[in-house]
């Protein structure tokens, strides 16, 4: 049986086989807002998940980064998702700018933080946003916490193994005005409850998972249900 060590190197080589050298911001685009998120794994605790990933590189204790927002937001309230947000004029680059919004929102110690590199740049067409995904590992780990309750009701770190259980996975589905929207979505435990992962950080976390091998078989026919905010 592999070390532990040698396990978290292999998820970490894994990581940085999927993410490319990281793009510099050279100016804002004409018809898009250039913004970052920080994907940041790493071994980070002592809570274990309680199911075995079917791969390897994927260990019981292999954590990933997340936030809830505040309900009270006007944008996305009360959805989970990575640390991020727009590149700031002051911002050298979009790895820069995700650094930043980690660590205004969760209290982070960036310089702990490896950056492995970006995966490909999401437009979202509704926000007028190109938003550059950062892929990190912690290196040497910090506290981290709500930092502002008006902008995060909660500050977390999600077993990689609890995403990539079947039995935590399933389909959002939204339908309204006679069109459907299906994305997957992910009930992970957090706290003393659930929280539930979709939307844009779903799609993300599904893509990244399919690319890394890592995903399991689930049933996307399986609808979770939108909590009510």
């Amino acid at each position: 049986m592999p070390s532990p060590s040698n396990v978290a190197a292999t998820a970490r080589s894994q990581l940085a086989a999927v993410a490319s050298s990281p793009r510099a911001y050279d100016g804002p685009p004409t018809n898009a807002r250039p913004a970052a998120v920080l994907m940041l794994f790493g071994v980070l605790d002592s809570i274990e998940s309680g199911h075995e990933a079917m791969d390897a590189a994927v260990s019981r204790d292999l954590d990933v980064l997340l936030l809830a927002r505040a309900t009270t937001l006007r944008s996305h309230p009360g959805q989970v998702a990575f640390p991020g947000g727009r590149v700031d004029p002051g911002d050298a680059d979009v790895v820069a700018a995700a650094l930043r919004e980690a660590r205004e929102e969760t209290g982070l110690d960036p310089a702990g933080v490896e950056v492995l590199g970006a995966l490909d740049d999401i437009p979202l067409d509704y926000s007028r946003h190109l938003v550059t995904p950062i892929v990190g590992w912690w290196r040497h780990p910090s506290p981290v916490r709500v930092v502002d309750v008006a902008e995060s009701s909660a500050v977390f770190r999600t077993p990689v193994a609890d995403l990539l259980n079947p039995a935590n996975r399933g389909s959002i589905v939204i339908r309204r005005g006679g069109q459907e929207y299906r994305g997957p979505g992910f009930l992970v435990p957090e706290g003393t409850g659930h929280q539930l992962v979709w939307g844009f950080t779903g799609m993300l976390l599904d893509g990244l998972f399919d690319r890394l091998g890592w995903t399991e078989p689930w049933d996307d026919l399986r609808e979770l249900p939108l909590p009510a905010l």
